[in-house]
C-alpha cells in the first residue's frame, strides 16, 4: 500500500539515515516517565523507530505503529527483531525473573544497562535471534511493540475509540493537510480525540507551512489541493481547541537544519 515513486505521504524511504539518532531528540522534551504504563498510539510512524524506542526505553505498556506504507511496516518489524537481539541482557533477565516489577525500574534499568548482549557483527552474519513466545503475558519489549499498514485516516474502527493514553503526530500534518485539504485536517484531529482516553494526550510536531511549498511540487494532486487550503499551521491550536482540546503546551523545538520543529502537547478535556 502507498509504497509509491514520490513519497507523497510523507513516508520516506531511509528516513532515518537522514535523521539519525539512538535516543529521539523529540521524545527527550518530555518527562522521564511520560509513557510508562500507557498505550499509545505512533501515527505515520515510518520504520518504528520511535515506536520501538518508546517500547523498549520507555516502559509502555504498549505501543502501535501504523503508517499507509507497507514497505515502512515491514522494516518496521525487522527493526523490532533486531533491537531485541542487541538488547542488553540485563533487561532480559530482569524481564524472566520478575515480570511483575514496577514500570520505572524497568525503565531505569533500560537507561542504565546499554552493553551489547548480541552485538550487531554477529546479526550481520547469523540474522537477528527469534523472539521468545511471551508466557507470562507481561508488558515487556519486544511484546508490546505492535505495527500495521493501514490508512489510519480514512479506517473506520469504532474499537480504538476512547483507547489510548498517548498519540503521537511527529511530522505528519503537512501531509494530512495536503493529502485531505483543510476538512481533512479537521477529521485527523478529531479523530485522535476520539481516540483518546479522557485526559489523554496528543504529542504534535506540525510542520511549518513554508515547508508546504516543497511538498506539493511532488505531485499536481498536492499542488492542486495546496491551492484551497485556507488553514495555516498555526490555526491548529484554535482547531484543536474548537474540538475538545486544552490549550497547548509548548515542549520547545529541537533537531536540526529542516528538522528542528516545535513539538507541543495538547490534553483532551
Amino acid at each position: 500500500m502507498a509504497s509509491t515513486a514520490n513519497p507523497v505521504y510523507g513516508n520516506y524511504h531511509g528516513y532515518y539515515s537522514k535523521r539519525p539518532f539512538v535516543r529521539d531528540s523529540r521524545l527527550s522534551l518530555l518527562p522521564p516517565y511520560f509513557f510508562a504504563g500507557k498505550t499509545v498510539l505512533d501515527i505515520g510512524c515510518n520504520e518504528g523507530w520511535v515506536t520501538c524506542e518508546i517500547g523498549q526505553l520507555w516502559g509502555a505498556q504498549g505501543v502501535l505503529g501504523v503508517d499507509i506504507d507497507d514497505t515502512l511496516i515491514r522494516a518496521a518489524w525487522k527493526r523490532r527483531r533486531s533491537l531485541w537481539s542487541q538488547q542488553s541482557l540485563g533487561p532480559r533477565l530482569l524481564q524472566d525473573r520478575d515480570p511483575s516489577v514496577v514500570t520505572s525500574k524497568r525503565v531505569k534499568q533500560h537507561h542504565d544497562d546499554d552493553h551489547d548482549y548480541f552485538p550487531a557483527s554477529c546479526e550481520h552474519s547469523y540474522g537477528p535471534l527469534p523472539i521468545p513466545s511471551n508466557r507470562t503475558g507481561a508488558a515487556v519489549f519486544p511484546h508490546t511493540v505492535t505495527f500495521r499498514t493501514v490508512d489510519w485516516l480514512t479506517e473506520q474502527d469504532a474499537s480504538d475509540e476512547s483507547r489510548y493514553d498517548i498519540v503521537l503526530a511527529f511530522s505528519i500534518t503537512k501531509w494530512i493537510h495536503l493529502n485531505h485539504g483543510d476538512d481533512g485536517i479537521r477529521t485527523f484531529f478529531q479523530k485522535i480525540h476520539r481516540n483518546l482516553k479522557p485526559g489523554g494526550t496528543l504529542v504534535m510536531e506540525p510542520q511549518a507551512w513554508e515547508t508546504y511549498s516543497k511538498a506539493k511540487r511532488m505531485d499536481e494532486r498536492l499542488r492542486d489541493n495546496a491551492k484551497h487550503l485556507q488553514l495555516r499551521p498555526d490555526d491548529f491550536h484554535r482547531v484543536l481547541g474548537d474540538i475538545g482540546f486544552g490549550p497547548p503546551t509548548h515542549l520547545g523545538s529541537v533537531g536540526e537544519g529542516g528538522f528542528r520543529r516545535p513539538v507541543d502537547l495538547y490534553v483532551k478535556i
